[in-house]
């Protein structure tokens, strides 16, 4: 039997979509050899629109703030359909400062922040240790943004993958290698590493950093993404006593740290960026730097159990924006390039996935975020 579509990618974008569009009437395919395991299983779950707001991303920060409004009600269904709490907190964020020469940066994008109307207020030393106590004694102020919350990634995964089970979404345990295309050029399925082909009446690349390595379609098709690493560690503390109540983001000599507290009292800490292609082995060095940063900030991690070190690849894009919408190949579509916000982003590109294979525009202002920016957002949908 032939799908309407197929999602080429598991993680949270190509979970999200499936269920998107089981819910509107398609009969939907995901093929992934380890559904959710890939960077969706590494990120933090950080959904910080403010804090992400940076100077001269005036149109991303529209699109993370429209994201960070869809997260309640997106929580809400995924729990009524699974029963699951995906820990969705809404618990705000501290940024701090390690130094002075951090403290400047952090008050330049506060000042940024607040002129695009964001909700954001400066902190004393004394105010940001008030708020949260485990902080370092020598911290220099920062800023509070208490629209920035987070949701447990993890559960989130497991999550998606229950509602698309109960939404009678597919699921096909191989890798894609390409795109399949009919004579009249339009994609009609997608053919895998172990052989033969899978038939679909439109296909959606999701596959995060490795969606430009499909085969199949013309040079150009899919829009610049490349893979950017990423570092995190994953700390256990006691669930009766947590370290930390909030996220803390922070400075340290300009180096960029962050601490997400989960509620059983692990604790999220990351991440480093670099450009190293699709490497993901973990590099003791990075590891290092990074307990080292998050100690500077929060000295009590040095009690805390490291349970996990891991490296993932975000999607990364050349204006940090991700690229959803109908691509030039009749019936293929794209769902890539979310960089450091796929998990905030996930609700908003579910809902913009689903209404393309329907008929419909993209929600604004997703809209704005076409693959080449300017692809009409309603030609060839399944029905």
């Amino acid at each position: 039997m032939t799908a309407d579509v197929v999602f080429v990618g598991g993680g949270v974008i190509g979970l999200s979509g499936a269920w998107a569009a089981a819910r509107a009437g398609l009969s939907a395919t995901v093929v992934d050899p380890a559904p959710g395991r890939g960077s969706s299983w590494v990120a933090a779950g950080m959904l910080a629109p403010v804090t992400e707001a940076t100077f001269g991303e005036e149109h991303l920060v529209r699109l993370l703030v429209a994201a960070a409004g869809r997260w309640p009600d997106f929580a809400a269904d995924l729990g009524s359909a699974t029963g699951t709490d995906v820990g969705y907190r809404p618990c705000g964020m501290v940024v701090v400062a390690a130094d002075p020469s951090d403290r400047s940066v952090i008050d330049q994008l506060l000042g940024y922040q607040q002129r695009l109307g964001l909700a954001a207020r400066r902190l004393s030393g004394t105010e940001c240790r008030q708020l949260v106590p485990a902080l370092a004694p020598g911290v220099r102020g920062g800023a509070e943004m208490p629209g920035d919350h987070q949701v447990d990634n993890r559960k989130l995964v497991g999550a998606l993958l229950e509602a698309c089970g109960g939404a009678g979404v597919t699921f096909v345990a191989d890798r894609v290698t390409a795109v399949v295309t009919g004579p009249d050029g339009a994609a009609r399925g997608v053919h895998l590493a172990a052989g033969g082909d899978l038939p679909a009446g439109a296909v959606v690349a999701c596959a995060g950093a490795a969606t430009p390595l499909l085969d199949g379609v013309p040079p150009g098709t899919f829009p610049a993404v490349r893979p950017v690493k990423g570092h995190v560690l994953r700390l256990r503390g006691p669930a009766d006593h947590p370290l930390l109540e909030r996220t803390v983001r922070g400075l340290v000599h300009g180096r960029p740290c962050y601490l997400v507290p989960r509620a059983d009292g692990r604790l999220v800490v990351g991440a480093t960026s670099e450009e190293r292609g699709f490497d993901t082995t973990v590099q003791a060095g990075a590891v290092h730097a990074l307990l080292d940063d998050a100690r500077t900030l929060v000295p009590g991690i040095d009690e805390l159990e490291l349970e996990e070190s891991m490296a993932g690849l975000r999607p990364g894009s050349p204006d940090n924006a991700p690229f959803v919408g109908w691509t030039g190949v009749p019936r293929l579509a794209v769902a890539t390039g979310h960089y450091r916000n796929g998990i905030l982003l996930t609700p908003l590109t579910a809902e913009g996935i689903a209404a393309v294979l329907t008929g419909e525009p993209l929600p604004p202002p997703l809209d704005g975020f076409g693959p080449d920016r300017s692809t009409p957002t309603t030609a060839g949908h399944v029905r």
